[in-house]
């Protein structure tokens, strides 16, 4: 039986592919302040500057390829059950081939009623703008299939879940100040061997092997390590 590999993934193994993130633009999209374009409050407030939003993330995104980071964790899954747990909203992983992925903070590319939130629509790279008046097939507003600020994250106790029966725990491209997701290394077993990729990483537990490097060079050489194999 393979080892459970549990990945946990944040906006650094994606900016490598070039997708942009607040923090590139100190919090700001087209002067908008992030709580205006991403948050509960503001989606209530200007509903048409929140699609806007998105359907500009969403052309970025079909601009942009997975890159090694997101392929060597696919490769990863000879060997391993690999189970990645991203906050990004982008499906670059599914791009790449990762079989088994767990996004916490939404899907970029779905949208879904304001009315049944079980009701969720993939769009295609043809179809990827919506407005206040976009209405599903039942008649529906929608919006966008996104954990906005100011809202709980619906994933968080299956990943807590993924995170208790890890027998590998990696940390990519995450500064470990985002919460819910940052306390999940609190979940790991006690002994399990736990890696660190970042290229400026934040300060873990003593244990924690961090390689400070950027994604693509981080997972390359984390390869390495549980193959047994030189990087």
């Amino acid at each position: 039986m393979k080892k459970k590999l549990v990945i946990s993934t944040g906006a650094g193994i994606s900016a490598e592919s070039g997708i942009s993130t607040f923090r590139d633009a100190d919090g700001l999209w087209e002067q908008y302040p992030v709580m205006d374009v991403a948050s509960a409050e503001g989606f209530a407030r200007n509903p048409a500057l929140v699609h806007e939003f998105y359907n500009a993330r969403r052309k970025q995104l079909l601009t942009v390829e997975p890159n090694d980071a997101h392929r060597g964790l696919v490769e990863l899954e000879n060997d391993f059950d690999v189970m990645i747990i991203t906050q990004n909203v982008d499906n670059l992983h599914e791009r790449a081939g990762s079989s088994k992925v767990l996004h916490l903070h939404g899907e970029l590319m779905k949208i879904r009623s304001m009315k049944v939130e079980s009701r969720i629509y993939e769009l295609t790279p043809d179809n990827i703008e919506t407005s206040p008046e976009t209405r599903d097939k039942y008649g529906d507003p929608v919006r966008p299939h996104i954990v906005f600020f100011q809202e709980a994250v619906p994933n968080i106790e299956l990943a807590i879940d993924w995170v208790q029966e890890a027998d590998i725990f990696v940390v990519i491209g995450t500064s470990l100040n985002v919460y819910p997701a940052a306390g999940l290394l609190r979940y790991v077993r006690p002994g399990t061997p736990v890696y660190y990729i970042d290229p400026k990483p934040a300060a873990v537990p003593s244990g924690v092997t961090v390689l400070a490097e950027p994604a693509t060079k981080g997972v390359a050489i984390l390869k390495g390590l549980l193959l047994g194999k030189k990087a």
